[in-house]
């Protein structure tokens, strides 16, 4: 009688507990798929408004106002480098995350930003003398302001990237950009030159803080807690460390090309840049912003890590590889089109530009596997150890023309991809050949829809720039789509199970 009783509290135990991780997997599945909703109707609605932004600025200034800012971006990037610390990455992955951890990292933060500023500030003079270009010493002054702005809103934005709250965040941007785009589009069409870039930017900065101390609705308390300081600096500062090297040298090229080259190259190299960002930022980026606390929040289950990352990069792939391939061969009357023709050098730059985005996903997850598991001294032994031929490139690269340092930037993302995939494929059982493996039909898939795009575009050859955009790139999706939806591919597959059909 008594084990019959221990047999059924033991049943009803289990019932229950399946029925509550039942429930948390429900909860968990629909938080991420409403969380990746906002993430990408934000990055949308900013990235759209950014590039028609970005389209009537590189239709009123010049390459030249567009390579003085591409020469800061270096500094930039170290600054804001500096300033996370990689303490807001420690925040997100850390489950019991009280009100002591985020006042800590706050203050930290801030003070780091103002230590920055005084240091940028005062190298000004010498900056502007190794570009020898006077007017950086007042723009650097100026536009290093807001990584102190920028610092005041951080914690803000990580505890609703936490919660994954972007619904919110897309309150706070989307204002900021609209009112800032009103300023550099007023700036640019009086002449303000460079300017125009640099006030646009600040008067974002500025409102997207003070739109996230609004809407967050949380404030930071007077503590620093030691305690709390050391656990997310022991996380964070391997972290900084490989996050300042890979900034350093992702930067390099603007370095370099602002160093040896005309400013109007680094122009047209910046803004086919930004140009090639566009689709990686709305499709990579949102859908990033949404698996990093995901993947945090089941860290310890391998299986489920390694399923749902295998989704997450099937997705991300499926969309922004035909996207970007369809860019690239048609670079010529997209430039054309959308900035003129004294844009038009920046065409062949795009192209190949087009390639590293397409890559850049492939390493870029396997990195934040590193990250939700802990291992930021493997993220930082990884980053110095691919700047080797990184240095040793860019040396040869001085003597050569861009085109070379763009082909550099090819070869080593697919060295970052091999090495990334390596380490991370073996902490979830996901190896880089089975990565491949999945990959594969995507890729091959793009290949063939590519090839038809490029046939297309040369039979059509003589039609309007406009024209021919919108015929060779909705011919080349409808062909991708049908062709992926007749040979089932699995994210056809996936998006018609948990969406279609429901």
């Amino acid at each position: 009688m008594w084990e019959a009783i221990k047999k059924l509290e033991v049943d009803h135990y289990n019932f229950l507990f399946a029925k509550e991780k039942q429930f948390i997997g429900l909860s968990l599945k629909k938080s991420t798929y409403t969380g990746l909703f906002w993430s990408l109707f934000q990055l949308f609605g900013i990235q759209g408004l950014n590039f028609i932004l970005s389209i009537v600025l590189a239709r009123i200034l010049s390459p030249e106002d567009y390579g003085l800012l591409g020469m800061l971006a270096v500094f930039m990037g170290i600054g804001q480098t500096l300033i996370n610390s990689g303490m807001t990455s420690s925040l997100i992955r850390t489950v019991d995350a009280k009100e002591e951890d985020f006042s800590t990292v706050f203050w930290l933060n801030l003070g780091i930003s103002c230590l920055i500023y005084i240091v940028l500030a005062i190298s000004a003079p010498y900056i502007s003398a190794f570009f020898g270009q006077e007017i950086l010493t007042l723009v650097i002054r100026v536009y290093c302001l807001t990584l102190i702005f920028s610092a005041l809103s951080m914690v803000q934005k990580a505890r609703l990237t936490k919660k994954m709250d972007f619904k919110t965040q897309m309150l706070v941007s989307v204002p900021s950009l609209i009112i800032a785009g009103g300023v550099g589009v007023g700036l640019a069409f009086w002449d303000y030159g460079v300017w125009a870039l640099v006030w646009m930017n600040m008067v974002q900065i500025v409102l997207n803080s003070a739109f996230f101390w609004i809407h967050s609705g949380w404030r930071p308390k007077f503590m620093i807690k030691l305690d709390r300081l050391k656990y997310h600096y022991s996380f964070g500062y391997k972290l900084t460390l490989a996050s300042l090297s890979e900034s350093i040298f992702r930067n390099s090229y603007q370095l370099v090309i602002g160093k040896f080259f005309p400013i109007a190259e680094l122009g047209f190299y910046t803004k086919a840049d930004n140009l090639k960002q566009l689709p990686v930022q709305n499709i990579s980026s949102a859908i990033d912003s949404v698996t990093f606390p995901l993947f945090s929040q089941i860290q310890d289950e391998n299986e489920k890590l390694k399923n749902v990352y295998r989704v997450v990069m099937q997705q991300v792939l499926f969309w922004l590889a035909p996207t970007l391939t369809f860019a690239g061969i048609l670079a010529k009357p997209i430039f054309v089109f959308l900035l003129t023709e004294k844009w038009l050098p920046a065409a062949p730059y795009f192209q190949i530009l087009c390639i590293i985005g397409i890559l850049y996903p492939l390493h870029s997850y396997n990195i934040n596997i590193l990250k939700v598991k802990g291992r930021s001294d493997l993220i930082l032994y990884l980053e110095f150890f691919k700047k080797v031929p990184l240095i040793i490139g860019l040396y040869f690269a001085i003597s050569q023309d861009i085109e070379f340092l763009l082909y550099l930037q090819v070869a080593l993302n697919f060295f970052y991809y091999f090495l990334n995939s390596a380490y991370s494929g073996r902490m979830i059982g996901y190896s880089m050949q089975e990565q491949l493996k999945d990959l594969m039909p995507i890729f091959f898939m793009v290949g063939i829809s590519g090839l038809g795009v490029y046939f297309l575009s040369e039979l059509l050859s003589d039609w309007g720039d406009f024209s021919l955009i919108c015929f060779c790139f909705s011919s080349g999706f409808l062909f991708y789509l049908g062709s992926s939806y007749v040979v089932k591919l699995k994210p056809i597959v996936f998006i018609q199970k948990e969406f279609i059909k429901k």
